[in-house]
């Protein structure tokens, strides 16, 4: 009998019930078209809202499946959250100081969040355990029996460790050694990265004009995707055809390019839609929330009959690489990215068509030699009837 587990989880300061089941495509398929229910990479799931509506929607899709529901974890963290605090007062206080802490460390608020967060974890696993008993042992299991137990990304458990490291320092009066917390070797993955083709046809299957100028412009300026939510209409300089990026990752201000070619797009969209301070703006006059332009890009990746796996983040990828592709120095190019390092952005050549053509295949030198060797002789031709 297959199982779907159902867990409690908390994702992005957001009561979530966590879907965990083994790979099959058929309810995979099925999850995909609940309106409610996303894929989260950090925590390695699909999830739907804590609410009865997405809850219920959930059920009848898995009622219809031959899947075995398992929702015994739903049900104790129901039974334990009426039974005591999701902290005990001293585990609680230490993380509410632990907070500030990092406030007072001017960590960006999405830091403050996901360290807070891991730390939260940390604390409710050895909830019934007196702070002066943990050690470096505890973080082990910590990471044993959660974060590899329940399949986090690589990148979430070294997040994990630096939120403990942070945290103990900060609590230095317990007996655990800053120095020996491990982390596991960081993934050394090469971007996904769209054709010149491919990011044109998103575009033109992308039919809302809001949503086809802020994919545009994503792509057309390198952003992160939360550089652009937090654009201001006096941030795009259509005269120098400059996007002013305010404290970027790091807290770093800088300028970078804006195309001409979608110039005239983002001057309809305004006449259009008239924002009032932020260029893309949600309901009441918000920033435009990351979720909805995660949602409208994949549908348009799927009318555009593009299977790779598409992100906002791709489309600054596609940027970079484009750029590499046409031969801008990439020095210019980590300026517009706002990338610390020059290694960060080393990563792009890697992954250039250009690179990869100017590589002299072994295979054709040795063809190319062959060819000259055997010339006139028909029946040295080893490789003639695959070949030529």
């Amino acid at each position: 009998m297959k199982i779907v587990v159902l867990e409690p989880l908390k994702h992005r300061q957001m009561s979530c019930v966590a879907i965990r089941f083994g790979f099959d495509a058929e309810l995979k398929s099925a999850l995909n078209r609940l309106p409610d229910c996303k894929w989260t990479q950090t925590h390695r799931c699909f999830y739907v809202p804590n609410v009865d509506a997405s809850k219920r929607r959930l059920m009848r899709v898995l009622k219809d499946t031959n899947w075995k529901v398992d929702y015994s974890a739903m049900q104790k963290a129901k039974t334990e959250s009426r039974a005591e605090p999701f902290l005990n007062p001293q585990h609680l206080a230490r993380l509410e100081a632990y907070k500030q802490y990092l406030v007072g460390q001017r960590k960006s608020p999405s830091t403050v969040n996901s360290y807070s967060t891991f730390v939260e974890l940390f604390l409710k696993f050895f909830n019934s355990t007196a702070l002066t008993d943990l050690s470096n042992r505890s973080i082990e299991l910590f990471a044993e029996r959660v974060l590899a137990k329940r399949n986090y990304s690589i990148s979430s458990h070294r997040q994990a460790m630096n939120a403990l490291k942070h945290f103990f320092v900060l609590n230095s009066d317990l007996k655990v050694l800053i120095e020996k917390i491990s982390m596991p070797t960081k993934d050394r993955k090469l971007p996904d990265v769209l054709s010149t083709e491919e990011v044109i046809s998103i575009l033109q299957a992308t039919r809302n004009l809001k949503h086809r100028a802020l994919l545009g412009l994503i792509y057309s300026s390198g952003l992160r995707i939360g550089e652009l939510l937090k654009l201001e209409l006096k941030d795009v300089d259509l005269e120098r055809q400059s996007i002013y990026v305010k404290s970027g990752k790091g807290r770093k201000d800088r300028h970078t390019t804006l195309g001409q070619s979608i110039q005239p797009l983002l001057v309809n969209y305004v006449r259009t839609y008239k924002p009032e301070r932020f260029l893309f703006e949600g309901d009441a006059g918000v920033a435009y929330s990351a979720s909805s332009v995660r949602a409208f890009l994949k549908r348009s990746c799927r009318f555009a009959k593009i299977k790779k796996k598409v992100t906002p983040h791709t489309l600054r990828h596609s940027f970079a690489t484009h750029l590499l592709e046409n031969g801008v120095d990439i020095r210019y190019i980590q300026e517009l990215l706002g990338h610390s390092r020059p290694e960060t952005t080393m990563i792009y050549t890697h992954v250039t068509e250009r690179s990869i053509s100017a590589i002299q295949n072994p295979l054709d030198v040795a063809v190319t030699k062959h060819k000259q060797l055997t010339k006139g002789n028909k029946h040295m031709g080893l490789l003639r009837k695959s070949l030529e």
